[in-house]
């Protein structure tokens, strides 16, 4: 069983926050924690308005109280699942801690296992696209939370 569940991407300002509402929101009163941080993250910065306005308007979530922080180590081996957006950030999570190599997965593993591509400093439709795969890959898992 799943207790910490730990989302990651770059920057923790766009993917990795938006995959933690939506999970938060799909898991509540389960007993889940689901966190988010990023392997070069925008430290203590909200998360971008796009993303924010897209959670809000596809899902009715509130995003407004991320913010952003750096993946250490200890969060790695503290998680029960560990889920990437790229495969590259699979790669550099398993060289940060290898011994967390059986617990990091991408987000899209039970789709197509494809990368979610990065919407930062893009416009609208590229953030639409993201959001949308990262929407499909959440409801992917919840079968096996």
């Amino acid at each position: 069983m799943f207790r910490r569940i730990l989302i990651v991407c770059r920057g923790n300002i766009c993917r990795s926050p938006t995959a933690q509402y939506l999970f938060q929101s799909r898991t509540k009163l389960r007993g889940i924690e689901v966190t988010s941080a990023g392997l070069n993250a925008v430290v203590g910065s909200a998360m971008d308005a796009m993303s924010l306005q897209l959670l809000n308007e596809k899902d009715g979530v509130d995003g407004s109280s991320h913010r952003a922080i750096q993946l250490v180590p200890s969060m790695l081996l503290g998680a029960d699942l560990v889920i990437g957006m790229e495969r590259e950030h699979i790669d550099e999570m398993m060289e940060v801690a290898p011994e967390a190599r059986g617990k990091i997965y991408l987000l899209d593993k039970w789709l197509d296992g494809r990368d979610v591509p990065d919407p930062f400093r893009k416009k609208r439709p590229v953030f639409e696209h993201a959001h949308e795969m990262i929407e499909r890959g959440v409801d992917s898992w919840m079968r096996y939370l």
